[in-house]
Order: C-alpha cells, then structure tokens, then sequence
C-alpha cells in the first residue's frame, strides 16, 4: 500500500479505514449518498506520484493505468512523480495541475490523502480519486485492492519451492498493510508445507533499491532460498538471483529484472478502474465510491508463473485461486494462531475487513518483530 507516513498517531489511522470501507467487501463499490452529477464533460486527469515512474513497482503500476486510461478514452493526462507526503507540497500540486484544466486529480499515496481533502473542499467541481486512504466527501472517493489474496497465491509457489523451508520477506514498514500481506503469505506458504517458516527484515523505506537488496542478501544469508518482497525496486529479485536462490516479486511482472530467479508476483492493474471512473465523469454519472477489488475484478492478480516455479504450482495456484473468487476460501479463517501460538481467530470465524484494515499482530509461521 502506498505510501504511508510514519507516525505515532499511524495505526489508530488505518483503523479507521475499515469503518469507511465497510459494505465494500468483495470488491462491490458502495456508493455514497451523494447523487451523481448530470453534465456531461470532458476530462483532463492529473496524476500524483509518490516515486519516479521508472521504478518499476508500485508507481510504473499506476503510471500504465494512466496510459491505459489516455489509450481507451482518448483523454489528456498529466502527472507529477516523486512528489513528498507533504500536505502543503500535495496542495500545491494540486492546484498546478487545476491551473493546467485538470478536472480529475488522482493522487497514488496513502500521505496525500489530507492534501487532496482539502483541496476537494476547496475544489468542489473537480474530482479527487485517492488510493489506500478513508477520507471521503462528495467529490473525493478511494480505492484499493486485496492484493492479500494475490500474496497468498504466491505463498503457494513459494512454500512448493523452498528445499531449506526458510523463506525471506523484505518488508518496508510494520504496517498493517504491510503485516497483512505478510500474513497472506505465509497462510498460503503453510497451506502447502507446514514446515516452513517466514523470515521478515524491515527496510523502513519505500524505495531503495541498496538498502532492500542489502536486506534480501542478509535472509539469504540465515538460509533462505526464496525471497519475496514489500518494496518498489528489484533489488530483493535481483540479490536472490546472484546467490543462486529463487524469488516472488510485488507490484508488476519482474521476470526480466531477475529471470534466473523470478516465478511470479502480485501484481497491480490500475487501467480499467481508472477508465470506469473518468467514463462516468464524463458522461455525468459519477458517484462517490469506495472500493476494494480483489481478483474477482482484474485489479489485482498473480503474474504469470515462470519456468522457474516448482512442478504442479500451476495447477495449485490455479485450484486456489478458484476458490478465493467463488468465496469458498477467504483466506483469514480460524483457527488461526499468532507466531507465539495463541489462538487470535476462533475456529470458522472469518477476519472482518476492519480486523484485516487493523492488523497488528504476525500469524504463526513468521519470524519478525513489530514496532512496539
């Protein structure tokens, strides 16, 4: 998830995006009551980015949407990269980009959402479409994808791979959006070998490409022979390649950074939200949404696996990725037990999206320590 700021007041925040997103589960848009405007209008959609759009992760994901959404509709677009999470530095793109006729603005980090709230108070006629955050008002709304559910799949592929049973997680920040995925991992790694275990070391950092290889290198060092990420960079792909070891990437297809050592990745498709949204801006229908797609939708997905996954991962994957999206697998259901062994969700009961919204502890299987 992007981008969060680091602070004291950071987890009681995030709680408060599962009250706003509640009713939007499996990915059903839950529209405010606002009505939907009538005009019809032409668009020009500004985007802000919080990494270069070369990075090859998390801002190259939505920098694609914006060139699949310039490609459908034929409408103008600009963007802004490696912009701070900044209130004051994201009003004051915001308003470049008005004084520039954007009608749309889309901001891509968790730590614009103030920013952008209050400029959509300021700017009622324009459109603000944020991603991760709560913040929501007539003409602000927020989206998001279970990109838990694509980790867990690649949990499989991993959990089939690994000969040391010890695999490597290079996370950026103990956040719940960061713990959850970890999470889904390791309950998709364990569902195919219980005797592995999940080795988690934090970069606290987006991206840097040094510093996440440097922490890819030191879990492949302790053992591990597979390595996957939380990080915008290939470095973790391209460290688990040079030690001979196996790797899962994050946020898009990474198979020619590390093509010795990559098998797939969660991965992100921010094109046709993008289209769904701007088309019903321009034919005057748009409402406030909050959305959270899961696979069911195409906004999140396992990339196609490599010649490097395990024998049977395919059919596997592809078993469980099934019943994620005929709901007969949600991932989060008990019994499970915390990595000291307590019983956190009783047997059947299924995590709410607030709990998943909130999560704060690690499942049993990892080995890692959270920010206490």
């Amino acid at each position: 998830m992007k981008k969060f700021k680091i602070t004291s007041l950071l987890l009681a925040s995030v709680m408060c995006i599962g009250l706003a997103l509640t009713g939007c589960g499996s990915s059903k848009k839950e529209a405010n009551t606002q009505n939907a405007t009538s005009d019809k209008k032409e668009a020009k959609v500004g985007f802000i980015y919080v990494g270069p759009v070369g990075d090859g992760g998390w801002t190259y994901s939505h920098d694609e949407g914006r060139k699949y959404l310039e490609k459908e509709l034929k409408v103008p677009t600009i963007y802004k990269e490696s912009v701070k999470e900044d209130t004051a530095e994201v009003q004051k793109v915001v308003e470049d980009m008005i004084n520039q006729g954007c009608n749309v603005i889309i901001g891509t980090s968790f730590g614009f959402m103030d920013g952008m709230e209050k400029e959509a108070q300021k700017h009622k006629d324009i459109k603000f479409l944020h991603a991760s955050g709560y913040k929501s008002s007539e003409n602000m709304a927020n989206y998001f994808g279970r990109i838990y559910q694509a980790r867990y799949l690649s949990g499989i592929v991993a959990g089939m791979k690994t000969k040391t049973n010890k695999i490597g997680y290079v996370g950026a920040f103990p956040i719940p959006e960061v713990v959850r995925g970890i999470n889904a991992f390791t309950l998709g790694v364990k569902s195919v070998n219980p005797k592995a275990e999940v080795s988690v070391k934090w970069t606290n950092t987006w991206y840097d490409p040094a510093k996440e290889k440097e922490a890819a290198k030191a879990l492949l060092a302790e053992g591990s022979d597979v390595i996957t990420q939380h990080q915008d960079t290939a470095g973790p792909q391209q460290a688990a390649e040079e030690k001979g070891a196996f790797s899962i990437g994050y946020n898009t297809d990474m198979k020619d950074k590390a093509p010795k050592a990559y098998m797939t990745a969660p991965i992100w498709n921010w094109g046709p939200y993008y289209v769904e949204q701007v088309k019903a801006i321009k034919e005057g229908t748009w409402k406030s949404q909050n959305v959270w797609g899961g696979l069911e939708t195409g906004m999140v997905a396992l990339a196609p696996l490599t010649e490097n996954a395990p024998s049977g991962a395919k059919e596997a994957v592809e078993k469980a990725q099934k019943e994620i999206m005929d709901g007969k697998n949600k991932i989060f259901v008990g019994p499970i037990k915390d990595q000291s062994g307590n019983i956190k969700v009783e047997k059947d009961k299924v995590m709410t999206d607030e709990e998943l919204l909130s999560f704060n502890w690690f499942v049993e299987g990892v080995k890692g320590q959270l920010a206490k």
